[in-house]
């Protein structure tokens, strides 16, 4: 499969796509909680309180959600506590992304499979954005292209996915499109979480960060980061408009993260429903809508069976990507 081939594909599964319904009633969580498998300041952090304070300020849980940070393995760390000690909590829910797909796609948690929890829902798909510090030299995303074709021990780019994660592989599938033969020889580093990278960025220990809009907001508002391209089809709306597509500079790549929920795989099909509903219910409000504007968000609605479905294909197609470019056999 190609790169353009594999992008068109995860690019026609963000459109048309349906809600899931009305409310399923019988089930509300006593002790809400959602896992962020990274430490704050990241995508699935950002994905857990966003989510957590929107449910609760329309009245969709009774309570506050808990946030827990259990960050390591991109994500396996905490795949691993739902799996095997929380395999029946009716009141969890886990945030989830492109990152997870790919670390399931890639065999990187072992023994898990993705058939090991029940996929609940989506929220919005987050474009990737490659960003530099403010004062970097680099002015734009081919010139740090450049330099790792002359060097490519002289840049080192940091993530907040794992080494072969999904952060890796859209600096990877930039670096393919620009003619670079042998991506291997990129220089990524993992950190657990965006925010983590981004401060190794700011402190001067790499060159560069891949992440997605959501998590560079935050120090694009406050000036400390420049974000030299959006891995987008399009310039995104407002605020974001400003910021140059890699297609623009002739960098055919494209990477969009979607964004959602998974629950422990032995939940109850009433609890399941209701998590399922209300995530639904979340979607369709306007508090939710005014928050993937303001944060970069494109529309993602996918809910129950068909965001199972989605992950599945997601996980297939990655797998199809990695063995491209040879992280997998």
């Amino acid at each position: 499969m190609t790169f353009k081939a594999t992008r068109l594909t995860l690019a026609a599964a963000f459109l048309g796509l349906s809600a899931f319904g009305a409310s399923a009633q019988g089930f509300t969580p006593e002790n809400p909680e959602c896992i962020a498998p990274a430490n704050p300041g990241g995508g699935w952090d950002f994905t857990c309180r966003q989510v957590g304070k929107s449910l609760q300020d329309l009245g969709l849980i009774d309570k506050t959600m808990q946030v827990v940070n259990l960050a390591g393995g991109g994500g396996g760390v905490a795949y691993a506590e739902v799996v095997n000690k929380r395999n029946d909590d009716n009141d969890l829910i886990v945030a989830a992304s492109s990152a997870t797909a790919t670390r399931l796609a890639q065999g990187a948690f072992p023994g898990n499979t993705m058939d090991q929890v029940r996929w609940l829902a989506s929220i919005g798909a987050d474009y990737g954005v490659i960003a530099v510090a403010k004062d970097s030299p680099v002015q734009s995303l081919t010139e740090l292209l450049d330099m790792i074709k002359d060097d490519p021990r002289s840049v080192s780019i940091a993530g907040g996915s794992a080494v072969g994660g999904w952060d890796h592989l859209k600096v990877l599938i930039a670096a393919n499109a620009y003619g670079i033969e042998d991506v291997r020889k990129v220089k990524y580093i993992a950190f657990d979480g965006g925010g983590e990278a981004v401060t190794q960025l700011l402190a001067g220990s790499v060159q560069a960060f891949t992440g997605d809009i959501s998590e560079a907001k935050g120090f694009v508002d406050s000036g400390d980061i420049r974000v030299i391209a959006v891995l987008a089809p399009e310039r995104l709306d407002g605020e974001f408009a400003s910021f140059p597509t890699a297609r623009e500079q002739g960098v055919d790549a494209i990477g969009a993260n979607w964004r959602g929920f998974y629950a422990p795989g032995g939940m109850s099909d009433a609890a399941y429903d209701a998590w399922v509903s209300k995530i639904a219910d979340l979607y369709a409000s306007d508090e939710w809508k005014a928050i993937m504007a303001n944060n970069g968000l494109a529309p993602l609605d996918l809910q129950g069976a068909d965001f199972q479905k989605f992950v599945a294909d997601s996980v297939a197609q990655i797998q199809s990507i990695s063995k491209d470019i040879g992280i997998i056999k």
